[in-house]
């Protein structure tokens, strides 16, 4: 019986394990974490955002970063099948804005559990052990070394993680491994994650989220590097929110100088929006200009665009200017945010980087560079926007790992 070593106890490794099992592999899944999953019990605010939805076209345009690398593993796996693997396991599934597929329960631990009980039940057994080397012979894998304990097998499937969520597990280990072995890593960087600006209107919104915004990321040069539709929240230091994450992949040299432009009003063009501001104007003609505009904009906004509009607060509607309404309107469709850099890799909630992508073997996860070695999730340089995109691609790559590692 060949025998499997599954490096790694969160989504990528647990699927990895279980279909290892299903087809008659010897599996153990050596985990550093007291419990397996932990990683996934803090993903999607703690409710588990499983996939997305969506066809294989979709999920290819959302994953920025290498995407052709996971052809076979998103065709051998697409969305659908992932629900309907859960959904046989007896995890009832809901989809939600944004073809966002969520347990019915709301609890990431159900999740968990699924699939620790998927791996246990054709046999895997989980070691709680930290994996200090991966032993090879004749650039074969022939054992595994965990806490000074040596475990013979035929196969290792590597699957730590990256970066993010160190308090989970994914402290950049696998990263080692696969560079003793020799193995390139791209360098592992942020992704997902929040933006620092070092304007200060950002710190008097925090906490004001805005809905049905449209956000573009430009560089000084004057190149969009991101442009979406959606959510985006204000916060001490800068900006977070759907948008914001899923931007943030793009941003990879903070040298550049990137700026966010907030169409506040994206439904409406420029002359559409002039109209409105005209009759809320109107309606409010000898009433002060600060007290006009919250049919418009939150509460919390208007100071702080009043401000950039260079209108004091007391001006009466009836003074203002044709050029004055103008200029009001240009601000609401590009109010500008200054990015700095992002947050802190620890904040991140996928690691952008990893083992590059043309030392694996896209058909089967295997290294080109070692017999025996398999990789899958986010050890990978592989990314996607958030969404549940990110998980999709730990489920399809580990389960392509698991397939073809015995």
């Amino acid at each position: 019986m060949i025998k499997v070593i599954v490096i790694g106890g969160g989504a990528a490794g647990l699927m990895a394990a279980g279909y290892a099992s299903m087809y008659g592999a010897d599996v153990t899944v050596l985990e550093k974490m007291p419990r397996v999953g932990r990683k996934i019990l803090v993903t999607g605010k703690g409710r588990c955002n499983i996939t997305n939805a969506c066809d294989v076209q979709t999920f290819m345009e959302n994953v920025p970063q290498n995407n052709k690398f996971l052809y076979s593993a998103i065709n051998n796996f697409p969305p659908f099948d992932i629900i309907d693997f859960f959904e046989n396991l007896g995890l009832r599934t809901k989809v939600e804005r944004g073809n966002r597929v969520f347990p019915v329960s709301d609890k990431a631990v159900d999740v968990v559990d699924t699939m620790r009980d998927f791996a246990t039940s054709y046999g895997a057994k989980i070691i709680s052990a930290s994996v200090g080397k991966i032993i090879t012979e004749n650039n074969a894998v022939t054992a595994v070394k965990a806490d000074g304990k040596i475990y013979k097998c035929d196969r290792a499937v590597l699957c730590t993680g990256g970066m993010s969520y160190p308090l989970t597990g994914s402290t950049g280990d696998g990263y080692k491994l696969a560079a003793s072995l020799g193995h390139t890593i791209t360098e592992p960087r942020a992704s997902l994650i929040p933006l620092e600006s070092p304007d200060r209107d950002c710190k008097e919104l925090q906490g004001l989220s805005l809905r049905n915004i449209a956000l573009k990321v430009t560089e000084k040069s004057g190149k969009t590097v991101y442009d979406d539709f959606g959510e985006l929240l204000f916060t001490h230091f800068g900006i977070s929110g759907p948008t914001v994450l899923s931007a943030s992949c793009n941003l990879r040299d903070y040298s550049r100088g990137y700026t966010a432009h907030i169409d506040l009003k994206p439904a409406l063009d420029f002359e559409q929006l002039d109209l409105r501001v005209q009759r809320d104007l109107k309606e409010n003609i000898n009433k002060s200009v600060s007290n006009s505009l919250s049919k418009l904009l939150p509460r919390k906004l208007i100071p702080v665009v009043l401000r950039r509009w260079g209108i004091d607060s007391d001006t009466k509607c009836n003074s203002l200017r044709r050029e004055d309404r103008t200029a009001l309107v240009k601000l609401l469709k590009n109010f500008t945010v200054e990015i700095s850099r992002s947050r802190p890799i620890e904040e991140a909630i996928i690691t952008s980087g990893g083992v590059k992508v043309s030392e694996i073997n896209p058909k089967t996860m295997e290294s080109k560079l070692i017999q025996g070695l398999y990789f899958a999730g986010e050890i990978i340089d592989v990314d996607a926007y958030t969404g549940g995109f990110n998980l999709t691609i730990a489920w399809a790559t580990g389960k392509l790992a698991g397939e073809n590692c015995i």
